[in-house]
């Protein structure tokens, strides 16, 4: 199963394991049972300290579980770990091998306080690229608490179940039967989750926190820059998240990243936290911002948040970015999650076999049209305009797939399901104004972005679109107040791009700062 090259990496790795360990597998008749027994003998032969049974009791078969030795396994996977979860395997063999993880100390120990037994069970396809955080927190979770464990589940292997249970996106998370979790979750959103105690003490050292210099708005590329050059001058500088990484968490494949041929949106968002964090910023994360009043009286911008916190700063740096724009449709709400997707990696597998729609015919719409493709049975792909946006070279390869029909001047007009899940699509042909219906199984939605800039409206000026308006400087309307990223007027909503303007807004900030007359010592009223 294991190449020479890989196991030669995977021995180097192995070497970390500090306490024995075991590969428990529970096995049946099928082709994947003698793939999966093929795969714990090899990762066996290449330490001492790992042993295979082939005893294992799990109901739920061919599967496996990792366990030190003399304990019951509190990590399984039901599959083979291959693909984007193949570092979950080697995280769960070295963490359960007593190698410690990267976490912080405070979450570490707040996750060894969770009393109660939980069972977490993970649906994932191998291909999706989200799924392996949410896979190697809860891993993480069992091997720090005896009373919770975590199951991985390949939707692709286990069929029959993730039909039974109606699961049509991933990753889905269950615990204790019930339904938990639906898409990309961090570490600290699943602790926080289930520690219901943990948004109040958060809050409460937020609100005591003094006024920062510089307070960066958004963890995507565009705040991690941000919060980074403002550190470099030495001076309080905060940044606040609903989710560090952004939209960059939702992007398989980046290879337009200037001196990296080729890296992943999760590895990316990873590298960024991990500089933000070198530098001393105070990160807030898991926290929504809902409003911005700009500085009265004593210099002091205020951005307020959803638990009812109140930040304050000298300056702001606005870096929200966007998320995917939805058909705003009858059934897409509905849906979601039971056949109305956004992200093909992730959910295409969930659709083997199956007839499916793509709403959207520029770069993204016709790239997730050729992924699903090789993967379903038909794929209908429906754009608004009179022709298709995509680049030329994705255009030819569309046009060479038998399986696809393009259907352009159409606007969709609702999604249909059964109750349980989607089972059709109308849309209007625009020229003949005839409505018509697919029957289908799938709807990927690949229509662009919108900017998050509700929480700004009345603060600053916003263009049509929603878009933050600031000029070469990254200064809006508001002293003071500094935007940079996918969320502003700036064109082109490239990474490469929203480093730089973050980087500018943040030394347009610092020049704002040593040219104000508010003292670097102001405190709040």
């Amino acid at each position: 199963m294991l190449d020479a090259n890989l196991k030669s990496q995977l021995q180097i790795y192995l070497e970390k394991i500090v306490q024995p360990i075991e590969l428990v597998a529970s096995l049946d008749d099928s082709a994947k049972a003698r793939e999966i027994a093929e795969l714990l003998h090899e990762i066996a032969s290449l330490s001492d300290k790992v042993s295979v049974r082939e005893d294992g009791k799990a109901s739920r078969r061919p599967s496996f579980g990792v366990a030190r030795a003399g304990e019951a396994a509190r990590i399984h996977f039901a599959g083979i770990p291959m693909g984007h979860e193949f570092t979950s395997l080697i995280l769960a063999l070295l963490q359960t091998g007593g190698h410690p993880p990267k976490a912080e100390a405070e979450i570490i120990a707040q996750i060894q306080a969770i009393e109660g037994e939980l069972r977490f069970e993970i649906f994932v396809s191998l291909s999706c690229h989200n799924c392996p955080d949410v896979v190697q927190a809860l891993n993480l979770m069992a091997v720090l608490n005896p009373n919770i464990e975590s199951t991985m589940i390949d939707g692709a292997l286990f069929q029959q179940e993730t039909e039974e249970r109606k699961i049509m996106a991933v990753p889905m998370v269950f615990l204790n039967g019930e339904l938990f979790g639906q898409g990309r979750m961090t570490l600290e959103e699943i602790v926080a989750k289930v520690d219901t105690n943990a948004a109040e003490r958060a809050a409460a050292r937020l609100d005591a926190s003094e006024p920062y210099d510089v307070l960066v708005v958004g963890g995507g590329p565009a705040g991690a820059a941000a919060a980074i050059y403002a550190a470099r001058k030495g001076i309080r500088t905060g940044l606040l998240a609903e989710r560090f990484g952004g939209q960059v968490l939702d992007t398989l494949g980046i290879e337009n990243f200037i001196s990296v041929p080729y890296t992943e949106g999760p590895k990316l968002a990873a590298s960024l936290e991990r500089h933000v964090r070198d530098y001393g910023v105070d990160l807030i994360n898991l926290q929504r911002v809902v409003g911005l009043q700009t500085a009265a009286g004593n210099g002091l911008h205020c951005v307020s948040l959803a638990s009812g916190v109140t930040l304050k700063a000298r300056s702001v740096i606005a870096a929200t970015g966007a998320r995917w724009r939805e058909l705003n449709v009858p059934g897409e709400k509905e849906y979601r999650g039971r056949g109305v997707a956004y992200c093909p990696h992730c959910d295409g597998p969930l659709f083997k076999g199956k007839r499916v729609a793509v709403i959207g015919g520029g770069n993204s719409g016709v790239e997730a049209a050729i992924d699903l493709a090789g993967l379903v049975s038909h794929v209908t792909l429906i754009e608004f305009d009179t022709k298709l946006r995509a680049d030329a070279v994705l255009q030819t390869k569309l046009a060479s797939l038998a399986n696809v029909t393009v259907i352009t001047n159409a606007v969709t007009n609702e999604v249909l399901g059964d109750g349980s899940r989607v089972n059709g699509l109308v849309y209007t042909d625009r020229a003949s104004a005839r409505r018509e219906t697919l029957e289908l199984e799938g709807v990927f939605v690949q229509i662009g972005l919108l900017p998050n800039t509700d929480w700004l409206k009345g603060a600053v000026e916003l263009s049509p679109r929603g878009e933050i308006e600031i000029d070469a400087r990254c200064q809006t309307s508001a002293p003071g107040i500094f935007a940079a990223g996918d969320a502003t007027t700036t064109p082109y909503k490239q990474i490469v791009i929203s480093m730089g303007e973050g980087a500018k807004a943040s030394l347009s900030a610092f020049d704002y700062l040593i040219r104000s007359s508010v003292p670097l010592e102001a405190k709040a009223a």
